[in-house]
This record gives structure tokens, sequence and C-alpha cells, in this order.
């Protein structure tokens, strides 16, 4: 899932400090599960809005909405008599969601609340890792199911670096695991050892058409 992290607060009062009418809208799917986005952390900073405006003396009427995905036009589309009624909009949403706000309600500034930092999963509660870089050219087949281009610090293709600490721990963090470490045990598991053997040439990044757009096949 996408994983975002919000942005200070001050930072964001300084975004709407020309508005006195506010949209926060929040996204009840990844950003929610990381407890950035959703319902909750609506209520929360558009209650910190709130007070804020309210010790410096100041104006402020701010309006909550929350859909189930800010990156579908459909479901945006329902909170479009709120952005109707503000003068700026904080979308609590990944970058992609903030983007598809800011085209439907192109008379509106949007802008982001909250930082998207990269795809990931929940490593325990409270804490989510990074597991892929969404490089367009995925390379989870010829290792185990672990990416060395986000797992591995240097992004390495061919095996591990000379700096491999004593158990299997990385150079340049000593707590993490050295991504290659885990590759070899995991394909050991499965008796692939021999993809071990091939070298891969380094990846070509600059073919990857920006933006990315992927259409459906055809059943």
């Amino acid at each position: 899932m996408i994983i975002a992290e919000r942005k200070p607060m001050e930072e964001i009062k300084q975004l709407i400090a020309p508005y006195k009418r506010v949209l926060v809208a929040g996204c009840e799917t990844c950003v929610a599960v990381c407890w950035a986005g959703g319902e909750k952390e609506v209520g929360i900073l558009a209650s910190q809005f709130r007070l804020a405006r309210r010790a410096e003396g100041s104006e402020i009427s701010v309006l909550e909405a929350t859909v189930e995905r800010q990156c579908e036009r459909e479901m945006v589309a329902e909170i479009k008599d709120k952005v109707a009624e503000a003068d700026a909009v904080i979308s609590l949403a990944c970058g992609s969601g903030v983007q598809t706000m800011a085209e439907m309600f192109e008379d509106k500034p949007v802008f982001p609340g909250v930082n998207t930092t990269f795809i990931g999963m929940p490593e325990r509660e409270g804490l989510w890792v990074e597991m892929c870089g969404a490089c367009g050219d995925c390379f989870l087949d010829r290792t185990g199911g672990v990416c060395p281009v986000v797992r591995c610090a240097k992004g390495l293709l061919n095996g591990p670096c000379g700096g491999t600490r004593k158990g299997g721990k990385c150079e340049i963090d000593p707590d993490k695991d050295c991504a290659w470490v885990l590759i070899y045990r995991r394909l050991e598991k499965q008796g692939r050892l021999d993809l071990m053997r091939n070298y891969y040439a380094p990846k070509n990044y600059r073919a990857v058409k920006r933006p990315g757009r992927v259409r459906a096949a055809k059943a």
C-alpha cells in the first residue's frame, strides 16, 4: 500500500494562511491504514486548524469530508458540494489523490497535507517499511520475492557488496538485514540457488515512460 506521513502543522498553516474557508479532505484507503489521512486524521487536523486560528484571533471555517479513494473521479465527485463551499482544499491523500482533486476542481487551490513516502507494508503496529519502488520492471521472480531495488541500501542487482556485516547485516544500517542474504536464504529454501549465478544488467530507469499508463487487457 502507499505510505504517507502528515506534513508539519506549521507548513500546512502557511499553505492555508490566506483562506477563511478550508476543506480538509481525507481518503479512506492507504493513508487511512497508515494513520495519515483517514476520517479520524481529518477530524484531528480540522480541530487543530480551528484552535490555531482562535489562538491567533482570526477566523476560519473548516469543512470536513472523506471519500473511499481520492484517486477515483467518481468518488471525489461525491464531495463536490463541499469543495464548492471552500476557498481552498487540504488533501490528506497520496500525491495521486491530490492531483485528481486538483484536476477536477481547477478553480480551487488544492494543497497536499501529507508527504507520500513509499509503497510498503506494516511490519508491526505503527511501523511501515518500504517494499516496492514501482520501478516498472519487477525483479521478484529472480530474487525469491525480496526486492533488491529498495531493500538493498545500494539497490544492487547482482549479489551483496563487500561490506556485509557479521550476522548478515547491512554495512550502511547495522540494524537492517542485508537484502541479498535474505535473497540467498529464500532461494536456498526453494532449491533455486542457481539464480544467484546469473548476471543481471543494471536497470535502465530512463526507459520507464512518465507518466505511466496501463490499459487493462481484454478478457
